[in-house]
């Protein structure tokens, strides 16, 4: 889901701008090419940044408030960077009843981000998400492809702490 605009620096390299500027003139005078190109925006960022919502903007002709309010309104757009390790905490009805929304608390306070953002360092980001399919161990986290069941808020800086080295 988008959120706010990141705390973090963009860093974008000239090829990266190279090669959205590709795909702005390959779509310019496409019927509806504001989608696409944002999606390969995202492929080529890993994230739409307001630096490169601006460049879409002005390469498309469109107002900025357009671009930016397509990427806030699809969850499939991030306006933040995902970290090395995406912490993802599963908010689903089993694993809310469980006690995933102090997981999520803790995740948040220990990490010092909110859900959507990541952390300074670019090492963690948070996310909320629904039904993994893992009810049986609810409630239910995972950290890139690793998942961590039956929780407490307590199991959290340990868990985070194999990440960290």
């Amino acid at each position: 889901m988008a959120s706010t605009i990141s705390k973090i620096p963009f860093h974008g390299t000239k090829e990266q701008e190279e090669q959205l500027m590709n795909v702005i003139a390959e779509h310019k005078q496409d019927k509806g090419a504001l989608m696409p190109v944002l999606q390969k925006a995202q492929d080529i960022y890993g994230y739409l940044p307001i630096e490169v919502q601006k460049m879409i903007a002005d390469g498309l002709g469109v107002p900025l408030e357009e671009v930016y309010g397509v990427s806030t309104f699809y969850s499939q757009f991030a306006l933040n960077p995902k970290g090395e390790y995406k912490v993802s905490v599963c908010l689903g009805t089993a694993c809310y009843v469980k006690g995933s929304g102090d997981v999520f608390d803790k995740l948040q306070q220990t990490l010092g981000i909110k859900g959507g953002e990541c952390t300074p360092d670019g090492k963690f980001s948070l996310e909320a998400c629904r039904c993994i399919g893992a009810c049986g161990l609810a409630p239910v986290i995972t950290i890139n492809d690793d998942v961590y069941g039956r929780l407490t808020p307590d199991d959290i800086p340990g868990i985070l702490e194999k990440y960290q080295a």
